[in-house]
């Protein structure tokens, strides 16, 4: 990554000469047409950032994609190595900028589109974006579209008919409009210009050559909706062989009315995107590329967008007359590609598939083995996953909606540690939050996004024990310092939430979470307040760490946590036992471990509760029977294994990853489940919050062998 001296003054943003093309809007740029350099350049860094994503071509040969996702008071750019691909005389540009229109989980809308670009060669400024550009609305796509899920932008309906050659080099844009200058490179739009803090992605290209599941069946005519025809035509369609040669070309026949379907499983989920080369079409055709993530009885799981997350993971293209590529805009996600081509054919098409994904350069240097098959697999399993959920910045799941969650990046953060000594990823995190910081403290649980409703109270937690982590891990006491001002305010503002029994409520409008399990969620609620008391002990332990000015808070963090824990005790404590809520209507396994973990729990009760812990994890039967401690989740195991560690129970541990995380990996599964049930509308079976075993495992055998 080349480091930058600062921006040039006469660099702008650009955009539509319209300024209300905003919503599902695909806007095309070239850098002007007499663009020239001269030769012998011994550096070339493209400098560029856009409103919401952009992709780029230098001379015709695609170079990246981006922005990193960043908010728009702290706008990121990226930097691209062009060098190799200018020549001297003239040379192109062109950038397509992608504007949905809306904010969403991975992105805040500012009601404008841009792009912002600059090229610096040999230490000179060589061009910037301006008024010299030319720029147009892509007319291929249309904006008339549904949304991919409630996370995510829209869906991509194309229609080739209408598209031209325009990144090519020679292309001549004489025809499009001026650009319009939207704002200077700093604005109240777009601020606190600073540079990716992680590493562009790597992408690789790939054309199938393995034999597909195939299918031929009619043509649904029921829906418009690709997603629709998906759902209802597959499921209809009866196998059917069809060839494929070496290189992987099929040359179907397709009658009207038919359409004919091909099945790709890329062995676990990718952040990707389908693509297809096709030779003599008609123009008549229409290709669906749709993405899934699991199968159940052996059948592809095709999701319902009526159900919650209102998942529509399918991209229709409509085909011009002889030869093309079929490669959208957005990246996507999953395990399994899905296209269907609906006829006629024209006589002697012909089509073959791949795939490009996109993958995280992560540097593998703390690898971990064991003599022992059974962990090695489930490590191999944690480790798929990780990989998998790693883009510009941790990702839950690369399928339904690849967002960054504030509380999943806690363990996330840790297992990757684990593996790599890369703490890129983590400080962006911490970083991120931080910079999306409520007026009154709290932090947003979506990085970046106006997700008012998904703001996690539980998550703040969450973050300060990502940062006293990250501090532990790393020794940076400078970065630590700078996040000081977030983490005292953030305390500050749940300090106020204590009543008069000193417990806390979580704030009207805001989300508690705690876990997928069942437990109660009535307040006062004994998780969410441990969950506070854990966060004021190990910010106070930091503080300790830190020492100067920060000490300072060592005392009043310290007295607060001293006061919850006897608050704690006293209302959720009864019998021996620790209930969820003052109603006793449930006991958790989170609550039991929380209780250990902040010593709420005096000692005489850890052997018991820690008996208690390992007896319902090792109890494989995941449902809730009454009397029964409720189950955490795989996310939330993390504190009872956090929880078992502190009471020396490192075996059990162990064991408990073996039974519960070795069912996946036993039954060939290549990665982590979202839940141990994930029979709902869209469960994930790629999900990295279940991945900390890597972390847990890590910690364990390391400290035997030191032992």
């Amino acid at each position: 990554m080349t480091e930058f001296s600062s921006i040039p003054a006469h660099a702008r943003w650009i955009g539509s000469d319209h300024p209300f093309d905003l919503h599902e809007v695909y806007l095309d740029f070239r850098s002007p047409a007499d663009f020239s350099l001269d030769p012998q350049l011994a550096s070339a860094q493209l400098f560029i950032s856009a409103d919401s994503r952009y992709k780029v071509w230098v001379n015709g040969v695609f170079v990246g994609r981006g922005p990193a996702r960043s908010w728009p008071h702290a706008q990121q750019f990226d930097s691209h190595d062009i060098a190799p691909l200018l020549h001297t005389g003239k040379n192109s540009i062109a950038v397509q900028v992608y504007q949905p229109g809306y904010s969403h989980f991975a992105y805040l809308h500012r009601g404008a589109a841009g792009l912002l670009a600059w090229l610096e060669c040999d230490s000179t400024i060589a061009l910037v974006s301006d008024q010299s550009w030319r720029v147009r609305r892509d007319p291929s796509f249309s904006a008339a579209v549904e949304r991919v899920s409630i996370y995510s932008s829209g869906v991509e309906e194309r229609d080739l008919r209408l598209a031209d050659d325009w990144s090519a080099p020679d292309y001549n844009a004489a025809a499009w409009a001026a650009a319009r200058i939207v704002a200077p490179a700093e604005s109240p739009l777009w601020s606190g210009l600073r540079q990716r803090t992680t590493p562009l992605l790597g992408e690789e290209r790939t054309i199938f050559t393995s034999q597909p599941l195939c299918r031929l069946g009619s043509m649904v005519t029921e829906s418009d909706d690709p997603h629709a025809q998906i759902r209802t035509g597959w499921p209809a369609a009866p196998p059917l062989t069809l060839a494929m040669d070496k290189a992987g070309w099929f040359t179907p026949t397709i009658k009207v009315g038919e359409t004919a379907y091909w099945l790709f499983d890329l062995g676990h989920g990718h952040t990707c995107q389908g693509i297809a080369e096709v030779e003599g079409a008609g123009g008549a055709e229409s290709l669906l590329v749709s993405y899934g993530d699991k199968r159940r009885d052996g059948e592809l799981v095709i999701s319902d967008p009526t159900t919650y997350c209102r998942v529509h993971l399918t991209d229709r293209t409509h085909l011009q007359a002889g030869d093309q590529i079929v490669e959208g805009f957005s990246l996507r996600g999953g395990r399994f590609l899905l296209f269907a081509l609906t006829g006629p054919a024209w006589p002697g098409l012909r089509i073959r598939f791949g795939v490009r994904t996109a993958a995280y350069p992560l540097l593998d240097d703390r690898p971990l083995t064991t003599d022992d098959p059974e962990l090695d697999a489930i490590i191999r399993l944690c480790e798929t996953t990780l990989r998998a959920c790693l883009q510009d910045t941790f990702v839950d799941g690369v399928w339904r909606e690849s967002s960054q969650w504030l509380g999943d990046a806690l363990v996330q953060a840790q297992a990757l540690w684990a593996m790599s000594s890369d703490a890129r990823p983590m400080r962006a995190t911490l970083e991120m939050a931080a910079q999306g910081a409520y007026a009154d403290g709290v932090l947003p649980s979506i990085l970046p996004g106006e997700v008012h409703s998904y703001c996690v109270v539980d998550y703040n937690f969450s973050w300060v024990e990502l940062l006293a982590f990250y501090f532990s891990a790393t020794d940076d006491q400078d970065f630590v310092v700078r996040q000081w001002p977030t983490l005292t305010k953030l305390l500050e503002r749940f300090h106020q939430d204590s009543a008069s029994d000193g417990l806390i409520r979580s704030q009207p409008g805001r989300r508690l979470f705690l876990d997928w399990s069942p437990q109660s969620r009535q307040e006062p609620n004994a998780v969410y307040n441990l969950r506070y008391l854990y966060a004021l002990q190990q910010a106070a332990g930091l503080a300790e760490a830190l020492g100067g000015a920060e000490a300072q808070w060592v005392e009043v963090w310290g007295k607060r946590a001293k006061a919850l824990r006897l608050c704690v005790a006293a209302a959720f404590r009864s019998d021996e036992r620790w209930w969820d809520d003052s109603q006793r209507s449930t006991r958790s396994q989170l609550a039991a471990a929380l209780a250990l973990l902040t010593g709420a729990a005096e000692m005489d009760e850890w052997n018991g509760l820690a008996a208690a812990l390992v007896a319902r994890s090792l109890n494989l039967d995941d449902s809730q029977r009454d009397g029964q401690l409720v189950l955490a989740s795989p996310f939330m195991h993390h504190y009872i294994f956090e929880a078992l560690h502190r009471a020396g129970q490192n075996d059990a541990v162990v064991e408990i990853i073996r039974c519960r995380w070795g069912r996946w990996a036993a039954g060939g599964f290549p990665t982590t489940w979202e839940n141990w049930n994930v029979d709902f509308p869209d469960g994930s079976q790629c999900h990295a919050f279940s991945a900390h075993p890597r972390y847990h495992l890590a910690r364990i055998l390391g400290e035997r062998v030191s032992g």
